[in-house]
């Protein structure tokens, strides 16, 4: 536990208005965002500058205080969040909110790590241009964040992971030290990519300060469509189709089941129902071109007349204009919400191969029935790069607690069918602290320890987010 004088030094690199203290409600610094876990903090740092960031760790670094960074305390596997004991200060990238730079020549921005992701997608689109991650979050979460957890996102089928999105860091290594790699470079074969070793780490290896993101040129037209089908097979064969035919035009395949469409229109009333009929499984596709409105709605139109007329698909909606296309998204961005309309919830961020989704689909479901009679899969998210949130929600008439008292044994069976197939247990949501035991399960071993060697090598006193990943 950090002494009183301890704290006061800290608290003198950032000032007494920018730091918190147990006097002061934390809930928001300690909290799991959906209180899985609850921790402990003595202090939280708010630094407005990289400097003050290097002095808080130099400082750690000498006296091993444990540093846990935070951004917008959005995620899914409490990688932000302090422990139960009381000894690890929260450094919040809050202040750090300033685009420095908008090189509209060369399609980049410089953003500091608490610059939230909405803002950056705002002020590109002031220039024409487009920051295409994009997820639920938005509004609240923070660049340093997405980069920290390598998010995904909406946009991956088309523009990749952040990873895809970042050209150079700013970082504080746990020693105090900045390195500045804000390179706006497409190509730099001069050694190890060290970008890399950040973009993903969670926070375990350094602190984030600032980026170089890309930007890519805004579209000129977007069309979507809400489509009706009968299995996830169908489903896959549309993607295949479209992929063929659209190639990097399509630029969003969401896909989900009738239970949680139907959660959204039976919750939201305002919401409204772009299909007559409710079918089993329905998509939410995208078409974007550089070249026209029109242009992508007749590419969209094609697609679906063929994909109509051979029964791949049931039936589709095309949007008539952006209200009802921004309409289509609602549906799938009140998804999660509207789950917990239905009682306990049992959640899994997993990716298989696409072309397998269908079959991990079919095989998951006995192993859900077995473990709880009655448990409702949820399975949504983005089938074109093989992220399903394979989430399953309590029985009817069935206690929450008591169904979440199954939680162990359902997430090792879906699990253990996910590694079967050689996929990931976490496709986007990181590690952090929820999954850091079935990581070291899961992963391969040489894996494991070339990780953990990397942590020794650049965090030897062990100051930089303990407890999380490795």
């Amino acid at each position: 536990m950090p002494g009183k004088d301890l704290l006061a030094r800290f608290t003198a690199i950032v000032g007494d208005t920018n730091t918190l203290t147990p006097a002061d409600d934390l809930t928001h610094y300690t909290h799991e965002n959906r209180d899985m876990i609850i921790g402990n903090t003595p202090l939280v740092l708010k630094p407005d500058s990289t400097e003050e960031v290097a002095a808080i760790l130099a400082l750690a670094n000498e006296t091993k205080t444990a540093i846990v960074p935070q951004g917008g305390h959005t995620g899914h596997a409490a990688g932000g969040v302090p422990d139960e004991s009381g000894s690890q200060i929260v450094l919040s990238m809050e202040r750090m909110n300033r685009i420095r730079e908008i090189d509209t020549a060369g399609r980049t921005m410089t953003v500091e790590a608490g610059v939230i992701l909405q803002t950056i997608q705002e002020k590109a689109g002031t220039h024409d241009l487009l920051f295409p991650l994009s997820l639920a979050a938005e509004g609240s979460c923070q660049i340093g964040g997405n980069i920290s957890t390598n998010a995904g996102g909406t946009g991956v089928l088309a523009y990749g992971n952040t990873r895809e999105l970042v050209l150079g860091l700013e970082v504080v290594t746990p020693r105090g030290e900045i390195w500045n790699g804000l390179s706006k470079l497409k190509k730099d074969n001069t050694g190890y990519d060290l970008k890399d070793l950040f973009i993903g780490a969670e926070g375990t290896l350094g602190v984030v300060t600032a980026a170089v993101v890309k930007l890519f040129p805004k579209s000129k037209g977007k069309a979507a469509a809400w489509i009706g089908l009968a299995t996830p097979a169908h489903a896959l064969d549309l993607l295949n189709a479209a992929l063929e035919k659209a190639g990097r035009t399509l630029t969003a395949f969401e896909f989900m089941p009738r239970i949680g469409v139907d959660a959204v229109f039976d919750h939201y009333p305002q919401i409204r129902i772009p299909l007559a009929a409710r079918h089993d499984w329905q998509v939410l596709m995208e078409i974007s071109s550089a070249r026209s409105q029109q242009d992508a709605e007749t590419e969209l139109e094609a697609l679906l007349g063929a994909a109509l007329e051979n029964g791949t698909i049931e039936d589709a909606a095309v949007s008539a204009n952006e209200t009802q296309r921004l309409s289509f998204w609602a549906i799938r961005e009140t998804m999660p919400e509207s789950q917990k309309r239905l009682g306990g919830s049992i959640k899994h961020d997993i990716s298989v191969a696409a072309h397998r989704i269908p079959e991990f689909i079919e095989r998951a479901a006995p192993i859900v029935e077995t473990v709880c009679p009655g448990a409702r899969p949820f399975p949504f998210g983005h089938m074109g790069d093989g992220n399903i949130h394979y989430n399953v929600s309590q029985p009817e008439g069935m206690a929450a607690e008591a169904f979440l008292a199954e939680r162990e044994r359902i997430q090792d069976g879906v699990h253990a069918l996910v590694i079967e197939m050689d996929g990931s247990i976490s496709a986007e949501h990181g590690i952090g602290r929820l999954k850091r035991d079935l990581l070291a399960r899961t992963k391969d071993p040489a894996a494991l320890a070339m990780m953990r060697t990397i942590k020794q090598a650049l965090d030897p006193n062990g100051i930089m987010n303990p407890g999380k990943v490795v």
